[in-house]
């Protein structure tokens, strides 16, 4: 009787095992090891597809994603490059070139032979692409921004202390720029004021 109740226990055993193998076999997220309490067990797995998922993406779309997000990434960097008196903590390089990357160097070098660095933070809004080209030689868009440098300071670098600017600049203004897509990724290649606050 004892090696009647072994075997029927085994036999048991050797179900389980085989139902948790049978689980992972299958890989459906109803099946079950327990012991016949998952009520979804029963039910035949679904798999809902977007319509949208299959569809490949636009390639304008995309464009002014990437767009976007490149001219995001080059004012933090700026920032990096203007805050740094030596100018070597920034990679202005992997979201610049052309005369923006110029531009910018020469800019930030001349504040910095002067003893001036800029602190604080430049905020991005409004953010719009007006242009875009995907079919030709090199893509680009035309970015347009409302630029708000109000809480980035000019300090002096030893001091840190505030320098004095013209309380009739603007603070907030318009800013167009050019990002072309170059081998190695996008690149904000010229960057406008418009001369008009936003």
């Amino acid at each position: 009787m004892k090696r009647r109740a072994h075997q029927v226990h085994h036999f048991a055993v050797h179900l389980r095992k085989t139902a948790v193998v049978l689980c992972a076999a299958i890989a459906v997220t109803a099946c079950s090891s327990s012991d016949g309490k998952d009520e979804a067990a029963d039910e035949s797995p679904s798999v809902t597809q977007s319509p949208a998922s299959s569809a490949p993406a636009d390639p304008k779309e995309t464009a002014k994603k990437e767009a976007i997000t490149t001219y995001g990434a080059y004012w933090r960097e700026m920032k990096k490059l203007y805050a740094d008196p030596t100018g070597k903590s920034a990679q202005l390089d992997q979201y610049a070139a052309s005369a923006a990357l110029k531009n910018a160097e020469a800019d930030a070098k001349r504040a910095h032979d002067r003893g001036r660095i800029y602190t604080g933070s430049v905020a991005l809004t409004d953010q719009t692409v007006t242009k875009v080209n995907v079919s030709g030689k090199i893509p680009n868009a035309t970015v347009s921004s409302c630029l708000d440098i109000s809480k980035w300071q000019t300090v002096d670098a030893k001091t840190k202390q505030p320098v004095s600017l013209p309380e009739n600049r603007l603070t907030r203004y318009l800013i167009v720029s050019t990002v072309e897509k170059y081998p190695e990724g996008w690149r904000v290649t010229s960057d406008e004021p418009q001369g008009k606050s936003c």
